[in-house]
C-alpha cells in the first residue's frame, strides 16, 4: 500500500474539517512518499489554523492550500491540476439547521456534488473518487438526508458514462468526537450536571476518526467504482452514553429535533441495490453491475444477502458503559 501513494496527489473536499484532518496526519505519517495534499476549503481562517498545526508533521512541505467552494465549478477545476485522487468530504450536515435553510443544503450537498462529478469525470488524471456520505442518505426522513442520497445517486450514476468506474460512496454514522458530535456535546454539559437527551430509546453507531480515515484509504486502494460500502460497526444507546459520561447527572428529556431518526439506518430492507457482506463491510452494487464485481466477491469470500436484509443501530451489538467510558476518556482535556 505504501507504494500506491508513490508520487501522488490527493484532493480533500472539507478538507479542514474533523475528518480532513485525521485524513492528512495519518497519510503524511504513514505515506511519505506521497507528492502532496490538497486541502480545498472555503474558511480562510480554518485554513489558517490548520496550516499552523500541520507545520511540523509537514517538514516536506507536501500539505498546499486551495480556497474555494464546491458550488463553483470554474474554480474547483482549477483546483484539480496534478491531481490523481479525490476525497469528497464537504458537506453542509446539521439536520435541524437544514430544514429552514433547504436552499443552501442543495447548493453544497447535491450542486456542489454535480460539480464534482462533472469536473472529475472530464478530468483524466484523475483515477479515483471517494466520496462520504451518511446513514441519514438511507431512507431519508430529513432534508440533509434527502440531499446526500441526491448526492449518492450522482456520485454511483457517473460511472455509467465513464469508459471506467472511478467514483465510490462510502456510508457511515457520525462520528465519534467530530466537531458537534455528541460525545464532547454531553462532556461540556456534565460540567452543569445536566444533560440533555431528545429520546431514550434512541441509538446511534459509533465509528472513530481513524477507522474514517482507514476506511476511506482502503477504498481508494481497492475500490472497484460504483459501490457503497459500508462498515459493520457497535452501537450504543444514547441513554447509556449519557450515564457513561456522567452517572450522578440529571438526564433532561426534550423531545427530537426536527427530522432527527431515532435510529442510525445504513442498509434498508427494501434498498433495491444488491446487499454483500464482504466480511468486516458490507457494500451495495447496482444491480446492472454485479459482474464487475465478481473477482473481488470470490476474493474476499463475499455473501450475496437477502433482499430483505437491513442495518440498523436499533439491533443488536451495543457498547456497554465501560466499553463506552474508555471512548469517552479519548475526549476528556
Amino acid at each position: 500500500m505504501n507504494k500506491f501513494f508513490k508520487n501522488k496527489s490527493i484532493l480533500v473536499t472539507g478538507g479542514t474539517g474533523s475528518f480532513g484532518q485525521k485524513f492528512t496526519e495519518i497519510v503524511l505519517k504513514r505515506f511519505p512518499h506521497i507528492k502532496k495534499i490538497i486541502i480545498f476549503s472555503r474558511d480562510e481562517f480554518k485554513q489558517f489554523e490548520m496550516q499552523k498545526k500541520f507545520c511540523k508533521l509537514d517538514k516536506k512541505k507536501k500539505l498546499r492550500f486551495f480556497l474555494g467552494d464546491i458550488r463553483d465549478l470554474r474554480r474547483f477545476k482549477i483546483a484539480l491540476n496534478d491531481i490523481d485522487y479525490v476525497v469528497h468530504a464537504a458537506a453542509m450536515k446539521q439536520v435541524d439547521t437544514a430544514e429552514y435553510n433547504p436552499i443552501e443544503y442543495i447548493k453544497t450537498n447535491i450542486i456542489g456534488a454535480q460539480n464534482i462529478v462533472e469536473v472529475c469525470a472530464e478530468t483524466k488524471s484523475i483515477k479515483k473518487v471517494i466520496a462520504l456520505s451518511t446513514d441519514k442518505a438511507s431512507s431519508p426522513i430529513n432534508l440533509y438526508g434527502a440531499t446526500k442520497l441526491c448526492s449518492d445517486k450522482l456520485f454511483i450514476a457517473a460511472n455509467n458514462f465513464l469508459g471506467s468506474n472511478k467514483f465510490t460512496v462510502i456510508r457511515y454514522g457520525n462520528v465519534a468526537g467530530s466537531r458537534g458530535s455528541v460525545i464532547p456535546f454531553f462532556i461540556d454539559q456534565a460540567k452543569k450536571k445536566t444533560i440533555t437527551v431528545t429520546d431514550k430509546k434512541m441509538t446511534r453507531f459509533n465509528i472513530s476518526l481513524a477507522e474514517s480515515v482507514n476506511l476511506v484509504i482502503w477504498s481508494l486502494v481497492n475500490s472497484i467504482g460504483g459501490e457503497i460500502i459500508i462498515p459493520k460497526l457497535k452501537s450504543y444507546k444514547i441513554l447509556d452514553l449519557a450515564k457513561a459520561i456522567c452517572n450522578n447527572c440529571k438526564i433532561k428529556f426534550i423531545g427530537r429535533r426536527p427530522g432527527e431518526k431515532l435510529n442510525e439506518e445504513m442498509i434498508a430492507a427494501d434498498e433495491s441495490s444488491i446487499k454483500i457482506d464482504m466480511g468486516k463491510f458490507y457494500i451495495l452494487i447496482p444491480q446492472n453491475q454485479k459482474k464487475n464485481f465478481l473477482k473481488l466477491i470470490d476474493k474476499s469470500k463475499g455473501k450475496v444477502l437477502p433482499n430483505n436484509f437491513e442495518y440498523k443501530s436499533g439491533q443488536k451489538n451495543f457498547l456497554n458503559q465501560n466499553e463506552l467510558k474508555k471512548i469517552i476518556n479519548t475526549f476528556r482535556v
